[in-house]
This record gives structure tokens, sequence and C-alpha cells, in this order.
């Protein structure tokens, strides 16, 4: 096995481990970490969402057996989401135009995530009303097609900031949601399928065992840790559509 595989897995790992314990599937980390390790270009986003799946599938088993999950809060907005999946990741947009921007708004949650002051959705929360959350829904999926991510960045900090949902039942939510949508978006270009790389069962797991580190602590920190937790994910996410790694 390759020096270069094993720092990749390990690193996968590490990446796993931290988006998981808030509900992500961790894919923008893993195309940036391939992109530092060389992986071929064309083998980097369907094996971003494999891995997506594989730490999604888990998160969404252990969230919804620990009772961090509420369907109410997750339907409207995968409603409007999986079409505009497809439809985002069929246009292709300058990348100097778009990522930069939405590393920013990133950028910006995660400030509010890292800042002291409590977030109304750590002690109240109310059901977001469904046409909103449809809408809401059409925009983060069409930047999860965009962005070749499974959508739980831009989900995640939407429902804190309107206190839709708790912070660990937003864990629960944002793993389905990112499951869904990274199924939907593997489906739909099944001929990327060929170009997944012989160490992929190394690399998938890695993102399994980070996956079961990162969902047990995200299932027995505190809420206040869940937050900051979610905060420095978005930090790396952000930077990695802006460009800075």
């Amino acid at each position: 096995m390759a020096s270069l595989d094993l720092a990749l897995a390990l690193s996968i790992f590490l990446a796993a481990a931290l988006y998981s314990s808030v509900g992500h599937g961790g894919s923008s980390a893993y195309i940036a970490l391939m992109a530092l390790y060389g992986v071929p270009a064309a083998s980097m986003k369907p094996t971003a969402l494999v891995l997506n799946i594989v730490v999604a599938s888990l998160g969404s088993i252990r969230y919804l057996r620990a009772g961090l999950f509420r369907w109410r809060v997750l339907w409207p907005f995968l409603l409007g989401a999986l079409p505009f999946a497809f439809l985002g990741g069929a246009i292709v947009l300058p990348g100097h135009f778009y990522r930069p921007l939405v590393g920013v708004i990133l950028w910006f949650s995660a400030v509010r995530m890292l800042w002291p002051k409590h977030l109304a959705a750590e002690s109240e929360t109310s059901d977001p009303p469904i046409m909103p959350a449809i809408l809401a829904g059409t925009v983060i999926g069409f930047l999860s097609g965009l962005t070749g991510t499974g959508g739980g960045i831009f989900l995640s900090p939407l429902l804190l900031f309107m206190a839709w949902c708790a912070p660990k039942q937003t864990s629960g939510v944002a793993a389905l949601f990112i499951l869904a949508n990274s199924a939907s978006g593997l489906l739909g270009n099944l001929t990327s399928l060929q170009e997944l790389p012989a160490s992929l069962p190394l690399y998938a797991g890695a993102a399994l065992a980070g996956g079961l580190v990162g969902t047990t602590a995200g299932i027995r920190f505190k809420t206040v840790m869940v937050v900051r937790a979610l905060g420095v994910v978005l930090i790396i996410a952000g930077a990695k559509l802006i460009g800075v790694y």
C-alpha cells in the first residue's frame, strides 16, 4: 500500500470525525484533501460523494437511534432540494465567481456559531413554515449541486439561525439531508463511477471509522460544543471554496 494512500486515508479519518460530529458528510474536506494528495480530478467528486454516503449513512442511523431527528423539519427542505441539486450539478459557472461568494457566506455563518452570544435554537425552537422551507431547499439544493457538496454546510446554519431545530437534532436532520442529496448526485452521473480509485475501500474504511468517532462525540457532547464544532467545520469548508488551501 502506497504511503500516500495511507496518509490520505488518515486525513480522511480526521475529516470524517470532525464533520460527522455535526451530522455532515465531509465532502468539501475530502475534495480538498484529494487535491492536496494529487488524486486525479475526474476521481475526486465521485469519490467524495461515495465517502459522503458512507459517513452520512452511519450518521443517519446513529442520530435516528439517539432520537436526534425531526422528520417535520427535514421533508420540506428535501422536497425543494433534490430536483434543484440535479439542476445545479448540470450548470458550470466560472469558479472565481461563485465559490468565493459561497465561501464568504460560510465564514459569516461560522463567526456567528463561534460567537459567545446565546443562539435561540439552543433553548427554544419552532417548526419551519412549509413553503419558505421548500423555497430555501431549492436554493440549498442548487448550491450543493454547484459546489459538489451534500448541502449540510448550508442547511445547518439556516436551521440554527432561524431557531427551526435544536443543535443536536440539526445534526440528525443534516445527516439524512446529505445522504439523500449525495445519493441523488451520484445517481445523476453514474458514468463517473468508472473513475473511482482502486484505494476507495481504504478511504471508505477510514471515513467509516472517523464517522464512528465523530457521531459518538456529536451525540455525547453538550449542545454548545456541537455549535462550536459546526463553526469550525464552516471555516474549513469556506476556506476550501475560497481557495485558501
